[in-house]
């Protein structure tokens, strides 16, 4: 068995990737995350995630308070080297409904961002990425996690002393907060129709 020609984008140039290099280069899977100048690539969503995100961002999209809007897998580029892809994100609205077509948002314009563990991206959504939103100054950070067959939500938001998150709290059945913007959501009904 041959293995395939590596496409030019696999191997790093010296310095590493930069978030232009991941807005420009053809060919890229789709979700490529750069992270410390390094590409990530995501595996395809399983049927848990991909349902507590469409739920999710249509909540977010639906409670948000005006000038805010909810968003989907968009990239956020944090600095030169970091432009990681939130699950969602709410960000301003202005943003959010700009005419070009831009393929990412800037932290400054990003309220909430918000990841659902898998598997395979556990230790990136559990520490590398919070602690890349944190150090950009996104004021919140949501993590969805399925346990025992449940949606369990951790809360955080930024101190801005010391620029990292702090939790606010843990949820199981019934997400309510009132930070960023009051926001109420069932947990069980998501896993109640996974089956």
């Amino acid at each position: 068995m041959r293995a395939e020609p590596l496409p030019s984008w696999v191997i790093p140039p010296p310095e590493g990737f930069t978030a232009e290099d991941l807005l420009r280069l053809p060919g890229l899977p789709p979700h490529t995350e750069l992270i410390d100048g390094s590409f990530v690539f995501s595996r395809p969503q399983t049927r848990w995630p991909s349902r507590i995100l469409q739920r999710l961002v249509n909540e977010l999209d639906r409670q948000a308070p005006e000038g805010w809007r909810a968003d989907r897998e968009m990239t956020v580029r944090l600095s030169k080297r970091q432009a990681p892809e939130p699950d969602a994100v709410v960000v301003d609205a202005e943003a959010f409904q700009r005419a070009e077509s831009l393929t990412y948002y800037l932290p400054e314009q990003v309220l909430l961002a918000v990841e659902a563990v898998s598997p395979e991206s556990e230790e990136r959504d559990r520490d590398t990425k919070p602690r890349k939103y944190a150090q950009a100054g996104i004021r919140h950070y949501w993590r969805f996690e399925r346990a025992e067959g449940r949606t369990v939500a951790y809360l955080y938001e930024l101190d801005p002393a010391s620029r990292c998150y702090g939790l606010t709290g843990i949820h199981h059945e019934q997400l309510k907060t009132s930070v960023p913007f009051p926001f109420a959501m069932d947990l069980t009904s998501v896993s109640t129709r996974l089956g």
